[in-house]
This record gives C-alpha cells, structure tokens and sequence, in this order.
C-alpha cells in the first residue's frame, strides 16, 4: 500500500462510501451492490481499487464474496494522511522560519 494508491481510492465517492459501509459490518458484494445503482462490474472495479490500496479484504465463502475492512492498513492509512497533512504536528509560526 502507498499513500498514492489509497489516496486513489479514497478520491472516488463511491469508493469512500463502500468504506462507510464497510466500518459499519462486513458485508457481501450483493448487500453493496443493492446500495448503488451501477453495474456489478462497476462496484468489482471499485472493490479491486480499494483492495489494490489495501484498504478492504475480500473471502469467498460458497458461493459469495465477503468484503471487510482491513483495520491494520486502513488505520495504517490514515496515520499517513495525517502526516501529510501536518495533523498533530506543532505549526511553525512565521517569524521562526524567516518568513513574514
């Protein structure tokens, strides 16, 4: 997982809104599926981005697809989000770096 691929897939509404749904329970790609009005084949591109990324986990169970987050790397992710963008990092002021 690089930061450019989960900014990739988190840069897609759809894709943030699997997610939502997915840090709620796991789910089968039917039970997304039923959530969009897009074409399955759609929604398994959006799946294999957020995987790519390592955001989600998929398991076959039967005849179904189980999809769930993966907390390790989504939390992974987000630390690293938040150090891109400075979050809990103390701001320089302006007089300290010469600027004005």
């Amino acid at each position: 997982m690089s930061i450019n691929d989960v900014f990739r897939a988190l840069g897609d509404p759809t894709r943030r809104e699997i997610v939502r749904l997915l840090r709620k329970r796991d789910m089968t790609a039917g039970e997304i599926a039923e959530r969009f009005p897009l074409a399955k084949s759609t929604l398994s591109g959006h799946f294999n981005v957020l995987k790519y990324a390592g955001l989600i986990v998929s398991e076959k169970r039967g005849t179904v697809v189980v999809y769930s987050i993966n907390e390790s790397a989504f939390d992974g992710a987000v630390a690293a989000v938040m150090d891109v963008l400075g979050v809990g990092t103390p701001r320089k002021s302006a007089s300290k770096t010469g600027k004005s």
